[in-house]
């Protein structure tokens, strides 16, 4: 009797960072399927200080990565705007929900905008409105529209899915000498 290989269940929490509303979804792959187990928002509106923000976002990942156990983490890369406070913090923001998932061991992949919308709706310049749309259809799900942070996290976690082939850990952006990547890969001993 010839023995199965185990289908194996692989958990990929996508996360959409933000210091105002973050976004976040939860998809399990089993058998090249896709099935969302949860999406929704962190609003941090309510919070007065820009500290505050970042300890809330931090408990709520912890909260997520306890809850769901995911295998990976894919994490939409910041773009690149012309306010430096903004990209300050949301930079930090971005850093916080990488070190919540860095302290369960969860290897964690980086998408460009760009590449998330390509991957998921075919057009690199697509709408919010077309990602939550077609990451709708790629789930079979009814999501609700107007959380386009929480779609979009959920179409990181799709991209990911998609480009799982690659090797486990890694940025999809190219590394720049100087760049947080090329720091990483040159001094991971001052890391750890």
């Amino acid at each position: 009797m010839a023995s199965k290989t185990p289908v194996t269940e692989k958990i990929i929490l996508g996360v959409d960072p933000g210091t105002v509303i973050a976004g976040y979804g939860v998809i399990s792959v089993r058998a090249g399927v896709m099935r969302m187990l949860q999406y929704g928002v962190i609003n941090l509106s309510k919070y007065t200080t820009h500290q505050l923000k970042l300890q809330k976002l931090h408990e709520t990942m912890h909260r997520l990565i306890e809850e769901h156990k995911p295998d990976e983490m894919a994490i939409e890369d910041p773009f690149f705007g012309k306010n430096v406070q903004v990209m300050l913090k949301l930079g930090r923001a971005q850093g916080v929900v990488m070190a919540a998932a860095l302290s369960r061991g969860i290897p964690i992949v980086e998408y460009a905008p760009r590449r998330v919308k390509q991957s998921v709706t075919g057009n690199g310049n697509a709408s919010k409105e077309q990602v939550s749309h077609m990451v709708s259809s790629l789930l079979a799900e009814e999501l609700v529209p107007e959380f386009f942070d929480a779609t979009d996290a959920l179409a990181i976690a799709i991209c990911h899915h998609f480009h799982e082939n690659a090797l486990p850990v890694r940025s999809t952006k190219k590394t720049k000498k100087g760049a947080w990547g090329a720091f990483v890969s040159e001094n991971e001993s001052r890391i750890m």
